[in-house]
């Protein structure tokens, strides 16, 4: 009965959008479909393969008008260079986002984005009469700063700034670390430490912009299934394809000793049975519109997290899906 509400509801929308007064098919009406999965970590999963191949798999019978992952794909060895072919297998546009483990292992920026043919960490395309905007969280707060950063500093802020200037469409932001407040574990920092100044800069935006106004970010990083509204603005945060990261205190083997050996952060997660990822559909006439996201569910290989003292706090958010979801804008 919730599946019959819901696509009544999708068809409402649709409906609400070519029924606007001076709105007609194919002309002021703009829509998009994209495939998109997050925090696949390809060194961390003894099945990696068949989770990349089942996410490319099921984009080629979506036909999503591209494919993106939002970060934490996996580093540049040549043991990995085999599931980087099964992405490129896509038959359309394929983007990725920079997330904090792209530089496992020593990996250079440099070399994390010639493995994806990259030319820079954060830039932006059009398609089908969208302004999409990829950012890059990895910013040094300065050039003493060593570990995982969440930060994006003065110059990709005033990059930022020109690139909603532009106007050449309503716009979408793709991050890793996220842009809204999704929350973390007690004293660590999972969105962007300068997210309160962007989402400032992009309300300000919105207030002039009319049909070019921010629509919506996404982000991976955190491994929730979560979305929430801002000052109209939708951020929504993209469950990982893999696992919940669940750290050293909350370690458990859950396949067998000879996986334990050979990927030794597995012990660690909550991996989920099925690989986790999504289809996003936005459409919009300039006034308004809505996002739909394809829903996907699973189960926890081994006990869940709750099972093995992992703080309650999250449960919310902690779950092995990606919910569907209708958001209105």
């Amino acid at each position: 009965m919730k599946l019959f509400y819901k696509l009544m509801l999708i068809i409402a929308l649709i409906a609400m959008l070519y029924m606007t007064p001076g709105c007609h098919p194919g002309n002021d009406v703009k829509s998009i479909k994209i495939g998109m999965c997050s925090d696949v970590h390809l060194p961390t999963m003894h099945d990696s393969e068949q989770r990349i191949t089942a996410f490319i798999d099921s984009m080629k019978i979506a036909k999503p008008d591209f494919i993106i992952e939002l970060g934490d794909f996996g580093i540049p060895k040549p043991e990995y260079e085999p599931f980087m072919k099964i992405w490129n297998s896509f038959p359309g546009p394929e983007y990725h986002v920079i997330g904090n483990h792209e530089m496992d292992g020593g990996t250079s920026l440099e070399k994390a984005l010639a493995w994806r043919d990259m030319k820079n960490s954060y830039y932006s395309f059009e398609q089908n009469g969208f302004h999409f905007i990829v950012l890059d969280g990895n910013d040094k707060k300065s050039e003493e700063q060593k570990g995982y950063r969440s930060y994006i500093g003065p110059k990709q802020m005033k990059w930022l700034r020109k690139e909603l200037q532009v106007n050449r469409g309503p716009i979408v932001i793709f991050s890793h670390q996220g842009l809204g407040s999704d929350p973390g574990v007690p004293g660590e920092r999972y969105s962007v430490e300068t997210a309160g100044e962007i989402r400032k800069m992009l309300e300000e935006h919105n207030k002039t912009a009319g049909a070019n106004r921010v629509i919506a970010c996404f982000n991976g990083h955190t491994h929730h299934d979560y979305a929430e509204q801002i000052n109209d603005i939708w951020y929504i945060t993209i469950n990982s394809m893999a696992y919940k990261w669940l750290g050293e205190k909350y370690g458990h083997i859950r396949y067998s000793d000879e996986v334990d050996k050979n990927f030794k952060w597995i012990k660690y997660t909550a991996p989920y049975k099925d690989p986790l990822f999504t289809v996003v559909e936005i459409a919009t006439d300039g006034k308004g519109g809505a996002i739909k996201m394809s829903g996907k569910y699973s189960s926890y290989v081994g006990p869940s997290p709750w099972e093995i003292g992992y703080p309650e706090r999250l449960k919310k958010y902690v779950k092995p899906q990606i919910t569907e979801r209708v958001m209105k804008f």
